[in-house]
């Protein structure tokens, strides 16, 4: 027999479905039946949980800005030496790559920003919360003599954001030359500027298959 789901779970399930569809169909372009589709339930058990739609869609928006500062904050939460909280928390803030769909979900959310206030106060609120995560970092680095800031906290902390955003967007767009690797490290060179620490980051392992050494062939006489 198939065990009934709770309705907190299929309010999960539901967010999910509406942050597909809002990659798929646009910020501003999707719609109930769209929604539906995606979680594989009808339009009426949408509204049975989400009776106005507004509300589900800011709650996947919500739920896809939780990667961009509450799991970067426990992803730091452990971590003593300054400098290596400053570079984690840039690579955290990057697409992992060109289909990244929380990222493809933030730009889609930019996108209708200017014509939806309520957009444009999520982003606005999840912007300064970044802010004030790289300027938390910056400060106690700086009070522990790791760092030597070039300019005010808030002011580098804006540009790490800024340079976030242009560089994650560069990523879903595909630019030829631009990977999360050369991301980081593009940003990482204005970081060095701004603390005046070498801020040596861990070279990504990849693996390779190992060749073995070629062996002359000997022909039969």
């Amino acid at each position: 027999m198939t065990q009934r789901k709770s309705k907190a779970d299929r309010r999960i399930e539901l967010i999910d479905a509406a942050r597909r569809a809002m990659i798929q169909h646009g910020a501003e372009g999707v719609h109930l039946n769209q929604i539906a589709e995606e979680a594989g339930l009808t339009s009426g058990a949408v509204l049975y949980h989400y009776p106005d739609l507004r509300d589900l869609l800011i709650e996947a928006h919500h739920a896809g800005m939780e990667r961009f500062y509450e799991q970067r904050m426990k992803k730091i939460n452990g971590i003593a030496d300054p400098a290596q909280k400053l570079i984690v928390t840039i690579r955290s803030g990057l697409p992992q790559g060109p289909d990244d769909a929380g990222v493809r979900l933030l730009c889609e959310l930019g996108g209708a920003a200017g014509r939806n206030r309520v957009y444009g106060t999520l982003l606005t609120t999840l912007y300064d919360r970044q802010v004030a995560m790289y300027q938390t970092i910056l400060e106690v680095g700086a009070a522990q003599n790791a760092f030597t800031l070039a300019q005010d906290s808030e002011t580098i902390g804006r540009n790490l954001v800024a340079l976030e955003d242009a560089y994650g967007y560069r990523i879903i767009a595909r630019h030829h030359t631009i990977g999360a690797d050369e991301a980081v490290e593009l940003i990482l060179g204005y970081a060095r500027m701004a603390t005046g620490h070498p801020l040596k980051a861990a070279v990504p392992h990849r693996t390779t298959a190992t060749r073995r050494p070629s062996v002359p062939r000997v022909q039969s006489a």
